[in-house]
């Protein structure tokens, strides 16, 4: 099988796994593209991870070449046009992984959100080591919004419970054990909305001005989902003026192409990203919630079994 978009941490582990699973890999640190279609030939899958959209030009460049099943690295698929690929023969499959990695994650931004953690530690590297202006606050005391309830939402909220806070819950298909309440309300209540909901055409601006608007006076919003559940230019004046109390991001609108890259000596280009990260009320981390060991070892392991069971049958 053919293995795009592969890190050098990745591929060390698909090249133990693929042997253990009797699979030859070929392994690429380039995203797919129709540029190295030729790297496919003679398989019929392979792996992509989820750092570069998919065109469908490629996904028909693929399909000519004999690609019929694409395991992408990633639970969403937003970085591919599902329903397109189907029409040209071609199955996807994603991958789970160690939710406990976001779940972590989302705690720990959620805490530094209350903490005031970026002026805190900004502040104590110029070795200014006064007490913040501003006092934090204990999840104890808050009520907490959870919106998406699957395997990471539910790993959240199984946290929260520790923290004694209120925890409330959204989701169309409601399947975990938790206090649901209409999204309307969620958002009155709520001193914390966390994202956890999958990037669908009705999920894609979740949260507009009239949401933002809708909560309460200094609430926080952490999104460890992905960027566009969440419209950034509501956000940024919401944050400006106070109306929010700040904001907790490991995933943003545009980030493709910005994240994962080196920009110490480039130019970025996103307006929204650089105003973001001047305030000092936003926490900005570059989609890496999900990177674990164990979680990276879960994506290369669940996507070579994917693939095998592909090629068995097993799998549409």
């Amino acid at each position: 099988m053919t293995i795009y978009g592969c890190g050098q941490d990745e591929a060390t582990l698909f090249r133990e796994l693929a042997a253990h699973f009797g699979v030859q890999p070929i392994i690429t640190e380039a995203a797919v593209s129709e540029a190295n279609i030729d790297l496919v030939l003679g398989n019929r899958c392979i792996s992509i991870g989820h750092k570069t959209r998919v065109s469908n030009p490629t996904l028909l460049a693929l399909s000519r070449a004999g690609v019929q099943y694409i395991s992408t690295r990633s639970i969403g698929y937003d970085h591919i046009d599902v329903e397109y690929a189907g029409s040209v023969g071609i199955s996807i499959g994603n991958v789970t992984y160690s939710s406990d990695s976001v779940a972590d994650y989302t705690l720990m931004l959620m805490l530094m959100a209350l903490r005031h953690a970026k002026s805190i530690l900004r502040r104590a590297d110029s070795h200014d080591y006064r007490l913040n202006d501003t006092r934090g606050k204990e999840l104890r005391d808050l009520t907490v919004g959870v919106v998406g309830t699957g395997r990471i939402g539910a790993a959240v909220m199984e946290r929260l419970q520790g923290f004694g806070c209120r925890v409330l819950a959204y989701d169309l298909h409601p399947t975990a054990s938790a206090s649901y309440v209409p999204f309307d309300e969620l958002l009155r209540k709520s001193d914390i909305v966390t994202l956890h909901t999958p990037l669908t055409a009705d999920t894609h601006h979740l949260l507009t001005h009239q949401h933002i608007a809708q909560m309460k006076h200094g609430a926080f919003i952490v999104n460890t989902g992905r960027g566009s559940l969440l419209d950034t230019d509501a956000l940024i004046p919401a944050l400006e003026s106070g109306r929010l109390g700040g904001a907790a991001l490991d995933v943003l609108e545009g980030e493709e192409g910005v994240f994962y890259a080196d920009y110490r000596n480039k130019t970025v280009a996103s307006k929204a990203l650089l105003r973001l990260q001047q305030l000092p009320n936003v926490l900005i981390t570059p989609h890496t919630a999900y990177y674990t060991d164990r979680a990276l070892s879960d994506m290369v392991e669940n996507s070579l079994i994917n693939c095998i069971s592909f090629e068995r049958g097993e799998a549409a």
